[in-house]
């Protein structure tokens, strides 16, 4: 049985995931953290991390980049391993992360799907072939429009593929507005369409002279992220301090 806190537990998805967990026998939401909303008594429930004294096996983080500082400073008081999927942190979190990661283990992922992550792995073996061969790349990721951060997490992740599997040098280019000037040859362009209910949509486009390929990802439910997270939190708990990926919980290194 692995016991999780879930840190953002009265959103979206929080929700999935408790309701996942609800229905496994070898998951167990030992409490629910969230600033908004309140329990609905099936676990403990608390406004702030520091009110939560519940043991666990390991914590399971979708909330706001702003909460990120302080989950890693509890589950780093706590020795307790981290999943973080929350998006959108700056340089400085990533940072902070990275050297928590040395007292503690952390997953952290763009995108918890398999599916995701499955891609990620193939373009680090076809950018480099396609660059070379002539092709521009551009990334366009459509979310619902109650998503606050852009670009995407897993379009961030995508570009950091790219970018270390071809050229650490490449840039990627977010916004062509007002730039009277043809596009570089080291450009990996990212776009961000906000829109509805999209779940979650990423398209990699390879453009060449005459012909283009395009590899992509269509999330239907935000199940697929909640089932990745749950994932994560079974490799994740009793790991050694580090910092891992979901391709290290799904190959189960």
């Amino acid at each position: 049985m692995t016991d999780i806190i879930m840190h953002g537990a009265s959103g979206r998805m929080g929700k999935v995931i408790t309701q996942l967990c609800a229905q496994e026998a070898d998951f167990r939401i030992a409490a629910g953290v969230d600033v908004f909303g309140e329990g609905d008594g099936s676990f403990p429930f608390f406004s702030s991390l520091d009110d939560c004294n519940v043991p666990a096996d390991v914590l399971i983080d979708f909330s706001t980049a702003t909460a990120v500082d302080g989950v890693l400073s509890y589950c780093v008081s706590r020795k307790l391993p981290l999943v973080l999927c929350t998006t959108g942190l700056s340089q400085e979190q990533i940072a902070a992360a990275e050297r928590a990661s040395q007292q503690i283990a952390i997953l952290r992922s763009g995108n918890m799907s398999v599916g995701v992550n499955v891609i990620l792995a193939i373009l680090k073996e076809v950018a480099p072939k396609l660059y070379a061969a002539g092709f521009d790349i551009e990334i366009v990721e459509k979310h619902h429009n109650q998503k606050v951060d852009a670009p995407s997490g897993t379009a961030e992740a995508m570009a950091e593929e790219i970018r270390t599997a071809v050229d650490d040098s490449l840039e990627e280019v977010y916004d062509r507005t007002g730039r009277r000037a043809r596009r570089d040859r080291r450009e990996i362009g990212v776009s961000a369409v906000r829109g509805g209910t999209i779940v979650g949509d990423h398209d990699v486009i390879f453009a060449g002279t005459d012909e283009v390929v395009t590899i992509s990802h269509r999330a239907y439910s935000r199940a697929i992220f909640a089932r990745g997270a749950i994932t994560a939190a079974a490799f994740l708990a009793g790991r050694a301090p580090g910092m891992y990926t979901m391709r290290d919980a799904l190959s189960g290194v």
